[in-house]
């Protein structure tokens, strides 16, 4: 009978036979199947991978291997069964070739250009110049008609409180159950005459009615106060963005002064791009 720990290792060696194992050596070259010749490696099986929908990235390694390798070699042998390829699609295989490596050009430029440096001196640039702005804490009463608004305001103005009319008045019913309180905003928040109202109004006193698309308002101007440049953080991916699209035109512009562009075409009538009877 053989020893236990004979027996041991002897199933930890079938164990390790039937699992699979990585191989030495394997790089994004290793053929992983051929098809009439053409090679399918594991660069691109893993490439795939990386592409595919993250509810697909979390299937089993076993089944997403299988997967992957027979969707590759399915679409190799239907893309060998294409013997003649029509103006179109030579078009769309140029284009999609042409939009993925411009768009690993764009990958480099955003890499190198967004920066703690840079999003710091867009930031200072944004505000340096900017002139204060005032932010406004107000309330308002929402009716439909300016008679229901006049007649709101002569009981204002008799004493009624503002919180309780507009409680018991305002058709802004999101508004309304707070007092018709609006909060503090700035400039471009609300429609154009009620911002209008709100920055001629005087604090405390009731201005309207004004009218706008949703009826009738009768505003109370709160307080005012002057804005606080907001923080870096809170705006660090608009500033982020508006790098990485100044790095992007500055590349462009560079190659565009190294290299030669003619435009023969631009004289052509533009609806020519809807004769697609070319491509056919």
């Amino acid at each position: 009978m053989m020893k236990q720990s004979g027996l041991w290792s002897t199933l930890a060696l079938v164990a390790a036979l039937a699992s699979p194992v990585w191989a030495e050596g394997e790089t994004a070259a290793t053929v992983m199947a051929t098809v009439n010749g053409t090679t399918i490696t594991l660069g691109e099986m893993i490439a795939l991978r990386e592409s595919l929908p993250e509810q697909y990235q979390s299937l089993p390694d076993d089944v997403l291997f299988k997967g992957i390798l027979d969707q590759l070699v399915q679409q190799e042998l239907l893309r060998q069964s294409v013997t003649e390829m029509s103006t179109r699609h030579s078009a769309n295989v140029t284009n999609d070739t042409r939009g993925y490596i411009s768009g690993v050009a764009i990958e480099e430029v955003v890499r190198t250009a967004v920066t703690d440096e840079a999003l710091q001196a867009a930031y200072e640039a944004r505000f340096k110049d900017a002139a204060p702005m005032t932010e406004y804490n107000a309330a308002h009463i929402l009716v439909e008609t300016v008679e229901a608004a006049g007649a709101l305001k002569a009981e204002l103005a008799a004493g009624a409180d503002f919180a309780e009319l507009a409680k018991a008045n305002s058709i802004d019913t999101g508004s309304g159950a707070n007092g018709g309180d609006l909060g503090w905003f700035g400039l471009g928040v609300m429609v154009k005459p009620f911002e209008e109202a709100v920055v001629a109004a005087k604090v405390g006193e009731v201005a309207g009615p004004v009218q706008s698309d949703f009826g009738q308002h009768l505003i109370l101007v709160k307080e005012t106060r002057i804005a606080e440049n907001p923080p870096l953080d809170l705006i660090r991916d608009e500033l982020a963005a508006e790098v990485e699209n100044a790095a992007i035109m500055a590349r462009v512009e560079e190659l565009t002064k190294a290299g030669t562009v003619t435009r023969e075409g631009e004289g052509l009538d533009p609806a020519i791009l809807k004769n697609t009877a070319l491509i056919d």
